[in-house]
């Protein structure tokens, strides 16, 4: 569907500010919808809000449903009066700039156990019941993934094809005795991901009333090490006796890498859930409007076909191309949903019959301007090619540098080519130069990312794809989101048409 012409700003809640060794939905991620506020910006971006597990990447969570619980804020747990204020006195120094994942864990979930105990010994009846009702509503993924986080818990972390048997297997029997064996753990994770549904509904409101909507990530894939794989393991290609991924995600040798990329995801089990009427996947588009108000399909190109490497390889070169159901799919999606508004990333390899799905269902793809320079002025990218209206130009994604880190590392006659079309503007301000190019377009929706609005280099990139570590840790400081800054960026959006 095509969108009303605005713009936004691409953050992930890891980055916000605060105290807590990670960004979470405190007072910082409302002074942020202020700022988006007050520089006339109607999108706030996201990246998935599900519990990241290796590597802290949010694209591979144990769930593809339940949110984040480190994204809690103890300070909205105090106002509850579920913490006492000397809890949240000297507190630990922890990094400003970084997100600490794991000394955030170390922090937080002693508060959120306390905040727990209290509410089991002080609730009111109202709030009791409210528990209740959310559990009751969520239930069709909340038992199994608060099972599966206790008992992931209770072994150390360990996947769950490592667990014993019985458990692995998901035997009746089993289970029982673990849900009774666990019942105190099983409750706290429901405790958590109740208290994350209410204060991420509050900021969504805050935001919302504010004339600002969400834009939520759905990655196409799971991760292996999760509860949709355990508890749904008929979904996927899964090897029966190991319970590992039988036919695994990627992506094929490119320009960019000769041996491809191996994911190591499970792939799906496409003639199931075709014949299940994509059951599983209605939940989990149920399941992430209860957070966002417009959806983007991650990797959307898999959707018409993709790449599948059998089991055992170690690269991705010895897979081969499986077309999947998207027509069917889209069309079951659009029968329960009505026309649900979605962005499609259709970067990678795009042949025709991606462009043709995702023109059918009218959904607007992506256009990444730090591509569009190198390749002639046939480049697609280019903002005097882009076809029609119906498409979201980003500067760059969080997959990409920053634009000052992308433009310092190209050759002096690659910046050449870029001020040339740019019409030499400025070497000080290329962040500008380019946001100023989004805006201007005639994409419905342009999108920077916040690094590029503060002008930060490489040091500020939030992912480098081939990297399995480090990444995902990027945060700015309070101080970063001044008036100057606000009325800068608010100027061109008025200029533009996107106010």
């Amino acid at each position: 569907m095509s969108f009303p012409r605005t713009s936004g700003i691409l953050l992930h809640p890891t980055s916000l500010p605060g105290p807590f060794g990670i960004g979470d939905l405190g007072p910082e991620a409302y002074r942020f919808i202020d700022f988006l506020a007050a520089s006339h910006q109607k999108l706030w971006q996201i990246l998935p809000l599900g519990a990241p597990g290796f590597g802290n990447s949010p694209y591979l969570a144990y769930s593809a449903m339940a949110g984040n619980p480190m994204l809690i804020s103890p300070h909205h747990l105090l106002d509850q009066g579920l913490l006492e204020a000397a809890d949240l006195e000297n507190l630990p120094d922890l990094p400003q700039d970084v997100a600490a994942f794991d000394q955030a864990i170390a922090l937080k979930l002693p508060l959120f156990r306390k905040a727990f105990h209290t509410f089991q010994t002080q609730a009111s009846p109202a709030q009791q019941e409210a528990l209740a009702t959310f559990c009751n509503a969520k239930a069709s993924w909340l038992e199994d993934y608060s099972l599966f986080m206790a008992v992931k818990e209770a072994h150390q972390g360990s996947g769950w094809t490592a667990w014993e048997p019985g458990l692995a297997k998901r035997d009746p029997g089993v289970l029982a005795q673990w849900r009774e064996r666990l019942a105190e753990d099983i409750a706290f994770q429901k405790f958590l991901q109740f208290e994350f549904f209410n204060q991420w509904s509050a900021l969504r409101t805050y935001a919302n009333d504010r004339g600002v909507q969400i834009i939520g990530d759905i990655p196409i894939y799971v991760a292996h090490d999760s509860v949709d794989v355990w508890a749904h393991p008929e979904n996927f290609c899964l090897n029966p006796k190991t319970g590992y991924a039988a036919l695994m995600a990627g992506v094929p040798p490119d320009y960019f890498s000769e041996t491809g990329q191996l994911w190591g995801n499970p792939v799906y089990n496409w003639d199931y859930l075709q014949q299940s009427q994509f059951a599983w996947w209605i939940q989990r588009f149920e399941s992430l409007l209860d957070y966002v108000d417009i959806i983007r399909i991650d990797h959307f190109r898999g959707l018409q076909a993709y790449w599948v490497v059998p089991e055992g390889e170690t690269t991705a070169m010895k897979g081969w191309w499986v077309e999947a159901p998207g027509y069917a799919f889209f069309n079951r999606i659009r029968d329960h949903f009505g026309k649900l508004p979605i962005i499609a990333e259709d970067l990678g390899i795009i042949t025709p019959e991606v462009d043709a799905l995702r023109d059918t269902f009218d959904f607007p793809g992506m256009k990444i301007l730090q591509f569009s320079f190198d390749s002639g002025v046939e480049n697609p990218y280019l903002p005097f090619n882009f076809a029609h209206a119906n498409c979201v130009v980003y500067t760059g994604t969080h997959d990409n540098n920053t634009t000052v880190g992308w433009f310092s590392d190209r050759s002096l006659p690659e910046q050449w080519q870029v001020a040339q079309y740019l019409g030499h503007r400025s070497f000080h301000g290329i962040h500008w130069d380019l946001i100023t190019l989004a805006l201007g377009s005639v994409a419905n929706q342009a999108i920077t990312p916040l690094q590029d609005v503060l002008g930060l280099g490489t040091e500020a990139r939030m992912n480098f794809p081939s990297q399995a570590a480090g990444n995902w840790n990027w945060r700015y400081r309070a101080e970063h989101l001044t008036p100057k800054l606000s009325d800068r960026l608010g100027q061109l959006t008025i200029a533009f048409g996107r106010a």
